[in-house]
Formats: C-alpha cells, structure tokens, sequence
C-alpha cells in the first residue's frame, strides 16, 4: 500500500483486490493500489506483466473479473455508478494516438467538449489553441493527422485529453511507438503536467524519466506488484530478485 493513506491524505485512486482474467488467463492477481491527489506514479515491468490491463481497469476501459476501483469516491465497480461522468474527469493517452484522421488537429481537440460538456465552438476553439500552444504545437491547429510527425500527433493526443479538464492523467506507454528522437518532445509535456501537480499514472518503459518524475515506481510482473518505492529506492536499492533482473536488462 502506498503512503497516500498512511499519510493521511485521502487517495484519489484508491484500487483493492483488483482481479482481471480473460478466460482462465489471470492477468491481474489481486492488486492494491493507492494514488493520492498530485501524485505521480510511472509504473514498470516487462512486456505482459499486466501494466497496461492495470491501466486500463483505472476508467473501466477493462471489465473488472473482482475487487473494487474507486476515482473521487466512486467505486467503478458500482453498476449504479455513471461512468461516463466519471471519466469525463480521467484523461487517457494511449501508444497509438487514436486520432480521427479527417479531422484538423484543433477539432480533434475541440470534439469532446463540445459533444459531451456542450461548450459552444468559439469557447472550445480559444481552449483548443490554448492547449495546442501549451504543447507547443499553435502552427499545427489547422493540420490534418497524416501530415504530422508521430511525436506531433501524440502531443495532440495529450491536449485532446486536457480539453476536458481531467483530474487525473493516464498514459499507457505513450512515447513506445515513436522514433527515439520524437520521444523527448512527448516526455517534456509530461514533466510540465507533473510539475503543474496533475495526478498521473504513467505506464512506461523510459526509466530515466521514471526516475526522474515519478513520485513512486510500481514494478509489476505475472500481474502482481513485487515492489514499490521512491524512485532512489527501485532503481538504486531494488530488493526483489525479480526487479534487479529487469532493471539489469533495460539499464
């Protein structure tokens, strides 16, 4: 369990005994997790370790096979829960930018909160410029999809899911599908979220970003967490066996 009850802070994700099984695969074997409000939590592992299943049961992107996840107090769980309002407050950047390729960067960014927060346009055009500036990517408003780098569309990506005012940020391997040389253009806009205090879980595979914005590094492996800790902690001090492999492999 994290610090984030411990301290007494109330925890803005709060997930206990979190199965997930696809068929008899169990792909998540009882996870408890905290994640207190401002707070940044990179999580690691290796491939098929369970990171992004985790991830994805934090807005019921997954169904969840048994245990309870809980955002601002309401429990995922709940069938009389609206999820929907729900994850209006949770952003999510994923590996592949999912953009709508016949639209302009600006009115993918735009859709949301105009469709579901019913913002008129000319509201919802000044916020889209606002955060396609605070990406660094104001010149970009009027292109389409195709014509933009990998680094470009993911920074879009991630203004897009600011355009509704998320509380909580998570980004599934967000830079893992880019050319090396776009992937500081992408963590540098995650470093500004985490330094602005936005409550972000971040799957990833960049240890030296790890290290350096995360509050605390989950290490998953076979769908459990076999440890956590301050960064100086992982990634100088690992007790596991398990972790000091990996850290061996990808250091």
């Amino acid at each position: 369990m994290s610090d984030a009850t411990a301290s007494g802070t109330t925890a803005k994700i709060r997930v206990r005994d979190l199965k997930k099984s696809f068929g008899s695969n169990e792909v998540l074997k009882g996870l408890d997790v905290d994640v207190a409000e401002g707070e940044v939590v990179c999580v690691i592992g290796p491939s098929g370790s369970g990171k992004s299943t985790f991830l994805r049961c934090l807005n019921k992107l997954e169904d969840i096979t048994a245990g309870t996840v809980t955002v601002d107090g309401y429990d995922l769980t709940d069938p009389k829960v609206d999820l929907n309002a729900v994850r209006q407050h949770i952003g999510m950047v994923f590996q592949h930018f999912n953009l709508f390729p016949h639209m302009t960067a600006l009115q993918n960014i735009m859709l949301a909160p105009v469709e579901l927060k019913k913002l008129d346009k000319a509201a919802a055009r000044a916020k889209g410029m606002e955060l396609l500036k605070r990406v660094g990517l104001a010149e970009k408003a009027d292109a389409r999809p195709a014509s933009l780098s990998g680094g470009q569309k993911q920074r879009v990506a991630i203004a897009r899911a600011l355009a509704m005012n998320p509380g909580i940020m998570l980004f599934d391997e967000a830079t893992s599908a880019l050319d090396p040389e776009m992937v500081g253009e992408v963590l540098q806009v995650i470093r500004d979220l985490a330094a602005e205090g936005m409550t972000m879980v971040v799957v990833t595979h960049e240890m030296g970003f790890a290290r350096e914005v995360a509050d605390r590094v989950i290490f998953m492996d076979a769908g459990v967490i076999c440890e956590e800790g301050a960064p100086e902690a992982i990634f100088s001090h690992a007790e596991q066996p398990r972790l000091q492999d990996f850290l061996a492999k990808v250091l």
